[in-house]
């Protein structure tokens, strides 16, 4: 009978600090913890279906690390011209403009594609059998993400 109680008791303190993180940080926070969920996930499944083939390199284990490391850059990159974005639309009332982000989830739903993608193909190198339409579907899921912010061609993306 107590294990149970423990049980109950580990299931509430789940429920309860799910519940804060969802109050505290909502559904953007929730997409963060996914996106980092799959880096993480990429990362292990990358390494299993390496050592799977006998490729394991630690070399290439770091290199995915600071590609994963630069993907946090992006990340913060797009959350700070969220930030951005919202106090010049603020202070320009007279744009009549509501902004609370659109850069962020953006990029944080094409890397969530993008993950999963990488993951499915690490199913594949590990001896899964991973259907052709999840692929498709993981793969138009990112372009849908790509295409929802279209800058003009003649845009200069050096900075």
């Amino acid at each position: 009978m107590e294990n149970d109680n423990i049980f109950l008791a580990v299931k509430a303190a789940v429920v309860a600090l799910m519940g804060a993180y969802g109050a505290a940080f909502g559904w953007l926070g929730w997409l963060i913890l996914a996106w980092v969920g799959c880096m993480v996930l990429d990362w292990i499944s990358g390494s299993a279906a390496a050592a799977a083939k006998g490729n394991w390199s630690s070399a290439v284990a770091r290199a995915g690390i600071w590609h994963k490391g630069g993907m946090v850059v992006v990340v913060i990159v797009a959350a700070v011209a969220d930030c951005v974005l919202g106090m010049a639309v603020a202070h320009f009332p007279s744009l009549g403009v509501d902004y609370t982000v659109l850069v962020l989830p953006v990029i944080l739903v094409w890397y969530i594609f993008t993950e999963l993608g990488s993951i499915a193909e690490n199913a594949t190198g590990m001896g899964a059998n991973v259907p052709a339409w999840l692929t498709k579907l993981l793969a138009a899921g990112k372009q849908l993400a790509e295409n929802q912010i279209d800058l003009p061609d003649d845009t200069d993306h050096n900075l």
